[in-house]
């Protein structure tokens, strides 16, 4: 079910004379448009919600995008970016501010959260720059035609990748995108949808990916192992030279895609890498999935596809074709729901449905092309804020045995001065803070341990910086709770090796003195 996401306006004096001095346009009161609830492994590891429920700003080049995201009160608070015109590397400057880490010639999202960036209007044409994603987490983009970004020649762009995603990524939706290029390497363009260094939960859904050598990759090496898991849906893949996806270690959910001319090879599981796919249609291609170009073995799970065309290669050292009839060698399995539409029909509804510019149309699991429908919701003048989440209460140290004084410690990154071992020696002197607003700061065992609550101490002088947050089991991925405020934090009685208390959201610089955890 698509979710109107309800639009509100910062009233904040600072964001309007950043709009003012660089042309951006902050929307006024009307009516919401439509936003899709994300689908596929995005949905997981606490969902994908990008900037639900924060400001709208409306922006026509790349510097007013840029402008929009340093505007904000920090990194993590949530915006939607409505995009419409062309965008282009001579009309994307470099901008600072607090919420942003920006560069020109390239769609920056770099080291932020809670973000959505959405064409509406007219489109959205990125025309020879990519959207570069990289130490981000809780963003969609929507409704947007990439082209033509090259990594040779002239404009460069983002490495030539159209969407590019890497270093300490999750939870990212793209959808009714349209991403296209004019050749493979030796004409400039890289890849169309690359994953790589540690990006995870991912879904790509009702897309076109057209005219590339590269449709795209999950992991830039056979030793980046650490991507994925990624859902690809109901997008269309035509004249494509190889990588449709290339998955390298990672584990995919390939379902109701149609392939129309894959030059060379498709789906390319390798180095352990694992695709389920489900009721795909595969026409006038070769070796549509497989592991190629490596003796380093692949996995599939396979049902209700129709191969219409396809020839098989010869198997060979470096070649392993699942055809010419495919059949499984794993299983995969998926934690979310979803319905499948049957595979005779994948060609017409994906037709119906995919790209950008199509009305955000869906199937409605019957082959049917349904149309969300928006609700109108008036605008709050109001500051935004994040959806309201439990705040933990500051209370005394829990009764029991501190179980982090002589585990180990880690995290995503730490300040100048600072030290992941600081938030386990019993010592409130000292403390980690993140290099950036937000971070996340672990503790781990050697062995299985079972907790259920965990205290975090701020440091004196940062006592409130501490904004929202979320626990994760660190073997799984999986979100215990979330909330805001420092303080105790109760949860479900778990059995694990590691806990992250990850910080999504502060008013100043974090600074946990310790983290306790407890039985």
């Amino acid at each position: 079910m698509r979710k109107p996401v309800a639009l509100r306006l910062s009233a904040a004096l600072g964001t309007l004379a950043l709009a003012a001095a660089t042309g951006v346009v902050l929307s006024m009161p009307t009516a919401s448009a439509a936003a899709a609830g994300a689908t596929g492994f995005a949905t997981q590891n606490g969902g994908t919600t990008g900037g639900a429920g924060g400001t709208t700003v409306k922006a026509t080049t790349g510097t007013q995008i840029h402008a929009a995201l340093c505007g904000r009160a920090s990194t993590s608070t949530p915006i939607t970016i409505q995009v419409e015109g062309t965008i282009t590397v001579g009309n994307t400057a470099k901008v600072s501010g607090a919420g942003c880490n920006t560069a020109a010639g390239v769609i920056e999202l770099k080291g932020i959260s809670n973000v959505t960036l959405v064409g509406v209007g007219n489109g959205a044409v990125f025309d020879q720059i990519g959207i570069h994603i990289r130490q981000s987490s809780n963003i969609i983009v929507q409704n947007v035609t990439v082209q033509n970004v090259k990594k040779s020649g002239s404009p460069t762009s983002n490495g030539g990748d159209a969407i590019g995603m890497e270093t300490d990524v999750h939870n990212i939706w793209v959808d009714h995108a349209t991403l296209v290029a004019s050749g493979g390497e030796s004409e400039g363009f890289d890849g169309l949808f690359d994953m790589k260094d540690s990006t995870q939960y991912v879904t790509l859904s009702y897309s076109i990916l057209r005219n590339s050598g590269r449709g795209g990759l999950v992991g830039s090496s056979d030793s980046d192992l650490a991507n994925g898991p990624v859902t690809f849906h109901h997008n269309r893949y035509e004249n494509i030279d190889s990588r449709t996806p290339l998955l390298r270690g990672a584990t995919a959910h390939v379902y109701n895609n149609y392939y129309v001319s894959l030059n060379e090879s498709g789906i390319n599981p390798r180095a352990g890498g694992k695709a389920k796919v489900d009721n795909n249609y595969f026409k006038d291609s070769k070796d549509v999935l497989g592991t190629f170009y490596t003796d380093l073995p692949g996995y599939w799970q396979v049902s209700g596809n129709i191969f219409d065309n396809v020839t098989w290669s010869e198997p060979g050292e470096d070649n392993n074709p699942a055809g010419p009839n495919p059949t499984s060698n794993t299983t995969v399995g998926i934690p979310y729901s979803y319905t499948l539409d049957a595979a005779s029909c994948v060609p017409s509804i994906v037709t119906a449905t995919a790209g950008a510019n199509t009305g955000l149309k869906v199937s409605d699991g019957n082959c049917v092309a349904t149309t969300p429908t928006a609700t109108a919701t008036s605008t709050s003048t109001a500051t935004p804020t994040a959806t309201a989440t439990p705040t933990a209460t500051a209370t005394s140290t829990p009764s029991g045995t501190n179980l982090s004084i002589g585990a180990d410690s880690d995290g995503s990154s730490k300040a100048s001065g600072t030290s992941y071992g600081n938030v386990r020696d019993g010592d409130t002197s000292t403390y980690w803070s993140p290099a950036a607003s937000t971070g996340s700061i672990s503790i781990k065992w050697g062995s299985a341990t079972t907790i259920s609550k965990i205290n975090i101490r701020e440091a004196s002088g940062a006592t409130g910086n501490i904004g929202s947050w979320r626990v994760l089991n660190g073997d799984t991925g999986t979100v215990l709770t979330s909330g805001s405020g420092a303080g105790t934090i109760s949860f479900t009685s778990t059995s694990l090796k590691k806990v992250t208390f990850e910080i999504t959201g502060s008013t100043a610089t974090p600074r946990v003195a310790e983290f306790e955890t407890y039985a």
